[in-house]
């Protein structure tokens, strides 16, 4: 194992002393499982460029989603071709665009 800096120690120490608490309930797993299991049969390898700043903010929501990077990417393009994730309307300032889950 590497040489944990400060902060992993701390989260390491608050997970083994029962610090933590999930912050996910019974739905929002079964719905974060139901993902992985569409996004985890993978027969295909695909290399895309992404800017740096897209990548870091893709870095930082899976990590908010508890899950890898690849498997976010994955799991966004899968809703988006099945039609479960649409392109919400740009704001008025001409900020960018945003993708949105359609409501089921």
């Amino acid at each position: 194992m590497s040489k944990l800096d400060a902060y992993e120690l701390e989260v390491l120490g608050a997970y083994e002393s029962g610090k933590l608490k999930p912050s996910a309930g019974k739905a929002e797993l079964q719905r974060l499982r139901a993902a992985a299991r569409a996004t985890a049969i993978k027969d295909k390898r695909v290399n895309i460029r992404l800017s740096s700043v897209d990548l870091l903010d893709i870095q930082a929501k899976a990590l908010e989603e508890g899950m890898p990077y690849q498997t976010l990417i994955a799991s966004v393009l899968h809703k988006y071709v099945t039609g479960k994730l649409s392109e919400s309307r740009p704001p008025a300032t001409g900020a960018r665009r945003r993708l949105t889950p359609r409501s089921s």
